[in-house]
């Protein structure tokens, strides 16, 4: 029973790099972000001549829309490998990202909930530059979905800050057992 346990367990370990396919298909996604950025940058450069400065911010506000998104993909692509996969071991390398030595579960819940916030924040600055196009019922759903997000953000963060500072009470409180009791 001991070797089936033991065996069970090793197969349910191994099932995380079913994932692994997941996060490819997440970069292919990327690579698609990465040819629209094209499209509308070249889009914009051929146009710079017949557009007024209003329709050329609001191709820029696009660019950083799909930066942001871009952004995004790389936080739940590489953070998500290392919380639920397998290490990446690149801790020393000079071009690994600082937020990356310190995430966990719920610091990237955290991250990308303020993603999420930004790219909502761009959608809204582009409605506000253009209202005229969407009715006031249209912005008010728009404005109370940034809304939401925003207060989901918070919510994840307390709940985030609330859980670390317990996890690492109970933890000092079972190192002081442990001197207790040597």
């Amino acid at each position: 029973m001991n070797k089936f346990k033991r065996s069970l367990a090793s197969i349910i370990f191994a099932s995380r790099w079913l994932q692994a396919p997941l996060y490819l298909g997440l970069m292919l996604a990327l690579g698609i972000y990465v040819y629209d950025f094209m499209l509308h940058l070249v889009g914009l450069i051929r146009d710079l001549h017949s557009l007024d400065e209003t329709q050329i911010m609001m191709r820029v506000l696009d660019l950083i829309d799909v930066v942001m998104i871009a952004n995004l993909l790389i936080m739940v692509i590489v953070g998500g490998f290392e919380i639920f996969v397998s290490r990446l071991n690149i801790h020393n390398h000079p071009d690994s990202p600082e937020w990356l030595g310190a995430v966990n579960a719920g610091t990237m819940k955290v991250k990308l909930a303020t993603a999420l916030i930004s790219i909502s924040s761009i959608h809204l600055l582009k409605i506000f530059f253009d209202v005229g196009k969407m009715s006031s019922t249209a912005i008010m759903w728009q404005v109370l979905i940034h809304l939401t997000l925003l207060i989901s953000a918070v919510a994840i963060a307390i709940v985030n800050k609330c859980s670390a500072g317990d996890y690492a009470s109970r933890k000092s409180s079972n190192k002081s057992q442990q001197h207790l009791s040597e």
